[in-house]
């Protein structure tokens, strides 16, 4: 398995808000792409690396980013032997490729013929979540249909189901559907999905196809990787993985509640995600 970890956001809420503070307290965080941003003891991305070297879950990690921070990410990069760094050549957020473009780029330059795990670069978990035992449920499911795929999901608050994809699963936790930020009168379900998914090496062919069927679309439709989600269950099987919740670091309040976590309240750092 490979992990892909989509990095080449810009962060604009966050950079938004960091030049708006006038504390001072978060100036050094100017310029920093979110991946890139200290958490805990180290970069947010960091701890993705860790984990996934720890786990033995996948054997390389596909970092993609943009011209603006390709130098930053290689210099970051340099402290691992299993990371590498695929640059999408943007270097604005108009301009951006889209999240499922930038997937599809590191499949085709890579070279991957392989199941592949990927991440969000603005993303953690909460403690109980494990990669293994990821890996484990979707080698469930591969056992009994190869082309199975897997998510994740925490349960939402109702207010908060107009921010996210909301997932509509059977009884088997098989997706039936993914309702894009629903309102609660809209979806009995509270399944929220983050930005965290097993791609089956025989689904990855469908990257192609979902491109050319949203080229002439606007960037919004390719931007969002649940919506080659949302595509792709009609599709391929599409399971669940139930986890607790997320750090999503979006702004900087999110940010701010993100690092004193893991400053504060992480329990065992050296086990974390593994």
């Amino acid at each position: 398995m490979k992990a892909v970890i989509l990095a080449a956001g810009y962060g604009t809420r966050l950079q938004r808000d960091v030049l708006a503070d006038s504390s001072g307290r978060f100036a050094h965080l100017a310029g920093t792409a979110k991946p890139l941003l200290p958490v805990g003891r180290c970069a947010l991305v960091s701890h993705w690396v860790q984990a996934l070297t720890a786990s033995g879950c996948v054997d390389s990690i596909y970092v993609v980013t943009n011209a603006v921070y390709h130098a930053a990410f290689e210099k970051w990069a340099s402290n691992f032997t299993n990371v590498m760094i695929l640059n999408d050549q943007t270097r604005t957020n108009e301009g951006r490729l889209g999240a499922v473009a930038c997937l599809q780029l590191a499949v085709k330059h890579f070279e991957i013929d392989d199941h592949v795990l990927v991440i969000g670069g603005d993303t953690l978990f909460k403690e109980d979540f494990s990669l293994s035992k990821v890996k484990e449920t979707f080698s469930g499911h591969q056992a009994k249909c190869e082309d199975s795929c897997l998510v994740l999901s925490y349960q939402c608050k109702d207010e908060e189901t107009h921010k996210y994809g909301i997932l509509e699963v059977d009884g088997d936790l098989r997706v039936l559907c993914m309702k894009e930020k629903p309102l609660p009168t809209e979806t009995k379900s509270r399944r929220a999905c983050p930005c965290f998914y097993v791609f089956s090496k025989n689904s990855l062919p469908l990257l192609d196809t979902f491109i050319e069927e949203k080229k002439d679309a606007p960037i919004e439709e390719k931007d969002a990787p649940g919506n080659f989600v949302s595509w792709l269950i009609p599709r391929k099987p599409v399971y669940v993985h139930q986890i607790s919740g997320r750090f999503d670091v979006g702004n900087l309040p999110s940010y701010i509640e993100c690092d004193l976590y893991f400053r504060e309240q992480l329990q065992d750092v050296e086990s974390y995600m593994v």
